[in-house]
């Protein structure tokens, strides 16, 4: 059962609700979202749930009615995040595990180690044990691959994940991985999924050869009840009438799994296909339909494959893919996952590393909370690391990063359909102690929404910015509703709370809707679906430079002869640098002055641009770097 706490429940209170059910057999797990903390209780329903109504802090009782309860999302309604060493699985995130079928020798581990790195993927696996069909078959190198894939985890920096198929070997392999795998075979080995569980470590749990889907969250159930908190499932086909391929991919399984369980949701398009070229579309095809991330099977050499080389992609087709997923990520509102960057990583540790301060980094965004810019937070950031601040204007955004009270900054530079954000462009030159660190792009998809009762007979009135409105005017037209103007699509949707007026309604982002409670009547309104806005993240200048950065924003003011900007994009083409945009802006305090804001993609090495950059302010009046960036 679900018992939700009333708000202002004290500490006594609580330790005695927790104390009542505990007495009565109950597993508790205390579960704090945006707006209420609940207590979820499992175990044999004993007593009546009315006496549990009855205690002091108790706001309600909700029984959970499907068999599996702590799997169920009537026990959390939120998505659970999974953190396997510094990656996290869920959320907005698309995580790809990726390595060779079996370890085979150090030597390829080790090299499929960096191939899978270097593309993009967030955590290796390699299987030591192998359950296979023929007793003839290789079962794998045991203890010794485990060696072998924890030392090239350990040299790459990627947490590690393999197959467990024996109870007796889950204590010996807690020493080697980072998370366990279980095979499809042993998807309904009671007694292993209860040892497992009961590790307290993360656990991959692949869906079995033929199982229902409340088979397979039932043996999530195993390992949730057994201990762990930290279960990812994996869809990786199932057994059908059909031969073409190695198996079926259920891609219908991911959004109804999604719906019913709080639990994030992978899939394995090699074992779901078994054949290489129909991997990528497989996986982008997952990716599409919902899914948190991938497990694929990679291998320097797979035609030498000792185990399930057809399936494997080489290296070069992994790379391949992973950029196809990456240019897929905005249409379906995702971001690619990936360790957090150098100057990301040493702003947290420096951070939480401060006992006494445990609160997370804070990354401030224009508007309120449900805006588009918190979103891109969500997206960029890894989850559950930072604290999205929310500033009442862009200068208090840009004042909070330079005077530290926020690590970051997201802001809009521009959108596909509106152009240019011309105030932050004067506000990144007015800053000099301020430089761009990243940039991500997300799709901006407008929704109607009102209050939980109210139906669209109800409407009178539209609220949302200007660019909201103007975006869904043809929807509005349609409708024959009056619209208003508000300074942000988030805010809207705040004032369709404050106002409790069924015919108000807002256009605002999904996440605005959730967060203050709202009902979504129509979902991506807007007229043209190819709507997509850029923010760059923003920190202090003493931040360290990203990792890999491969983009370049600078401004130069020109000097004051024919020719001047000829002068200065000479210099670019001389070192082969590709302009990306150019975007002019007047000088504060001299009338028909400009300058001229310029982004471009860095040489291979970016140190290179060092010659660049000194020719540019030769040629120029004034030449300011606004930083090094990987480009989103």
């Amino acid at each position: 059962m679900i018992v939700v706490l009333k708000n202002e429940i004290t500490a006594a209170e609580k330790e005695f609700l927790i104390r009542f059910l505990t007495d009565k057999q109950f597993q508790i797990r205390e579960i704090t979202g945006e707006t209420q903390t609940v207590l979820g209780a499992v175990g044999k329903l004993s007593i009546d749930v009315r006496e549990v109504g009855l205690l002091p802090g108790v706001a309600e009782v909700i029984p959970i009615s499907k068999p599996y309860k702590m799997a169920s999302r009537q026990f959390r309604p939120q998505d659970s995040i999974v953190s396997i060493g510094a990656v996290k699985i869920g959320g907005s995130r698309i995580s790809v595990i990726a390595g060779p079928c079996a370890v085979e020798s150090r030597e390829q581990i080790m090299e499929s180690a960096w191939a899978v790195k270097e593309a993009g993927a967030v955590m290796l696996r390699g299987g030591a044990f192998k359950p296979r069909t023929s007793p003839y078959a290789f079962q794998g190198m045991g203890e010794e691959g485990l060696k072998y894939l924890k030392e090239a985890g350990e040299a790459i920096g990627l947490p590690t994940v393999s197959e467990v198929v024996s109870p007796g070997d889950v204590e010996m392999m807690s020493h080697y991985v980072d998370a366990f795998q279980i095979g499809t075979r042993n998807m309904q080995n009671f007694e292993l999924l209860k040892a497992v569980g009961g590790a307290g470590m993360p656990v991959i749990l692949k869906r079995g050869l033929a199982a229902t889907i409340e088979e397979w969250l039932m043996a999530a159930e195993y390992l949730l009840s057994s201990g762990t908190g930290d279960v990812i499932l994996c869809e990786r086909g199932i057994r059908t009438f059909s031969t073409a391929t190695r198996n079926t991919l259920d891609i219908s399984a991911i959004p109804v799994v999604k719906e019913l369980t709080h639990l994030p949701v992978i899939v394995d398009p090699s074992h779901a296909v078994g054949i290489r070229d129909k991997v990528p579309s497989m996986a982008l095809a997952s990716i599409a339909a919902g899914a948190h991330g991938l497990i694929i099977e990679v291998h320097p050499s797979p035609d030498k494959a000792i185990s399930d080389g057809a399936q494997t992609l080489w290296p070069a087709q992994f790379e391949k893919l992973l950029r196809d997923i990456e240019a897929l990520c905005p249409t379906v509102g995702r971001e690619m996952a990936r360790l957090p960057e150098r100057h990301q990583q040493e702003i947290l540790q420096a951070h939480l590393g401060k006992s006494q301060s445990p609160e997370k980094p804070g990354v401030a965004f224009q508007g309120e909370r449900g805006a588009n810019s918190e979103q891109a937070i969500l997206n960029y950031f890894p989850e559950g690391d930072v604290n999205p601040v929310p500033m009442p204007t862009f200068e208090k955004l840009f004042n909070a990063v330079l005077t530290k009270e926020t690590a970051w900054g997201m802001v809009p530079l521009e959108n596909s359909l509106a152009g240019s954000v011309l105030e932050n462009y004067d506000l990144l030159s007015r800053y000099p102690d301020i430089k761009i660190v990243g940039e991500i792009k997300i799709r901006i998809q407008h929704n109607l929404i009102v209050l939980p009762s109210a139906e669209e007979t109800d409407i009178r009135k539209v609220h949302s910015h200007p660019q909201a409105l103007a975006q869904c005017a043809q929807y509005i037209a349609k409708k024959g509703w009056r619209t208003e103007s508000c300074f942000d699509t988030a805010g809207a949707a705040a004032m369709v709370k404050q106002e409790q007026n069924i015919a108000i309604a807002a256009i605002a982002s999904e996440k605005a809707a959730n967060y203050h409670g709202l009902k979504i009547l129509a979902s991506s309104i807007e007229t043209n679906p190819h709507n997509y806005t850029r923010f760059a993240v923003i920190a202090h200048t003493d931040t360290p430079m990203p990792e890999k950065a491969d983009k370049v924003s600078f401004i130069i003011t020109l000097k004051s002869r024919p020719g001047a900007l000829a002068d200065c994009l000479a210099v670019l083409k001389k070192f082969n640098v590709d302009m990306t945009k150019l975007e002019s802006r007047p000088i504060e305090g001299k009338p028909w002055s400009y300058m001229f804001y310029i982004d471009a993609k860095l040489p291979a090495a970016p140190e290179d641009f060092s010659a660049v950059a000194q020719e540019l302010g030769d040629a120029a009046e004034d030449y300011r770097c606004l930083g090094f960036y990987r480009a989103g």
